[in-house]
């Protein structure tokens, strides 16, 4: 593989058609904007095809055909425009259809909306968020592979600092395993064969074959996501758990793993935790991580969202305390002052 400069944007596009995503649909917004015109610029020479919908509810309803399609799919906006989409997002979950969103986020206030998600139905719906650009690129293509895995819509969630800088990094294939084949795709090669598919019919059989029906449809696709929350939870943590855990997300997180390095080598018996699913959240894993701990604290740029997960699955949730807060640029695109790494350690410092 071979490193190259690149900014955010474009990364997460060539990793996107590295991975096979041959179908792209989207409407502008900021900073979402810069994902769309690298795949609008890239696209084509790869065979594939990408729009420039007139609505975000046009755009995951494009992309959710090209998916039932058998093609590998994504769409994305900013959590505005997300928010617009939900709908399609939950029918793709409760009817099996596999895609990929992109939120290039403008903070960290969509996490409600990335893990309970605002569709109907017994659905969740896998989120990566990555801390830095290298590795928004493998999870770029882990999610592909995770979409067609468990023929599940899934979310990346990056923000403004993941799309908009320039770093090196190398995009190259990474190879997940195999995969079942795609033959409930409509390719067109059942038409008039008395095999047609369907897809979009809650999974109540083909044209020749009876299914399970309604009610046994629902409790397959509840149970399936039960088990996508046991199988893909992934977390990351200091080496030391530390009689102090902070625990944070996303590029808010490498802010952190830098404060509490620092800290450490003053002497703080401190370490970090981060869930790198958001969902399915690491619990396990957490509750493990502050058996010992006499405090956990929550960093994130929101009036506390990920807080009430951690609250959930800590050790003892009696030592949980919320050391984050809204923090927004004035233009409104971007994180504002609190994402900054002496304000972090003297949060920090205040709580201990």
């Amino acid at each position: 593989m071979t490193l190259e400069l690149l900014e955010g944007s474009a990364a997460i596009a060539e990793a996107a058609l590295v991975a096979g995503c041959r179908f792209f649909a989207g409407y502008p917004m900021s900073p979402f904007t810069g994902l769309l015109e690298q795949m609008s610029q890239r696209m084509p020479a790869a065979g594939g095809v990408c729009l420039n919908a007139e609505s975000e509810i046009e755009g995951v309803n494009m992309t959710l055909g090209a998916a039932a399609a058998g093609a590998r799919a994504a769409t994305g906006s900013c959590g505005q425009g997300i928010a617009l989409m939900q709908e399609a997002i939950a029918e793709a979950a409760l009817n099996e259809t596999p895609f990929v969103v992109f939120n290039l986020a403008r903070n960290q206030q969509d996490y409600f909306q990335a893990t309970r998600g605002g569709g109907w139905g017994d659905y969740r719906t896998i989120t990566l968020a990555p801390k830095d650009i290298p590795e928004a690129v493998e999870h770029t293509q882990l999610l592909f592979h995770l979409a067609d895995k468990h023929r599940a819509p899934v979310v990346l969630y990056a923000d403004p600092l993941l799309a908009q800088t320039r770093v090196g990094v190398e995009v190259g294939r990474r190879d997940f395993g195999p995969l079942p084949p795609k033959d409930w795709a409509l390719d067109g090669t059942g038409g008039g064969t008395g095999h047609s598919r369907q897809v979009w019919t809650w999974a109540m059989g083909k044209a020749t074959a009876p299914g399970p029906g309604p009610d046994g449809h629902w409790r397959a696709i509840a149970e399936k996501f039960d088990r996508i929350g046991e199988l893909e939870a992934r977390h990351e943590q200091s080496p030391e758990p530390g009689e102090t855990v902070v625990v944070s997300f996303g590029s808010a997180a490498k802010f952190v793993e830098h404060v509490v390095a620092e800290l450490r080598q003053d002497g703080y018996d401190i370490g970090w935790f981060r869930p790198v699913t958001l969902w399915p959240f690491p619990g396990d894993a957490l509750a493990a991580a502050t058996r010992t701990a006499k405090r956990v604290l929550v960093f994130e740029l929101n009036g506390g969202q990920m807080l009430d997960d951690v609250r959930i699955h800590a050790h003892d949730r009696g030592v949980v305390r919320f050391i984050g807060g809204v923090s927004i640029a004035e233009s409104g695109l971007s994180y504002g002052p609190l994402l900054d790494a002496p304000v972090i350690r003297r949060r920090i410092l205040e709580a201990l």
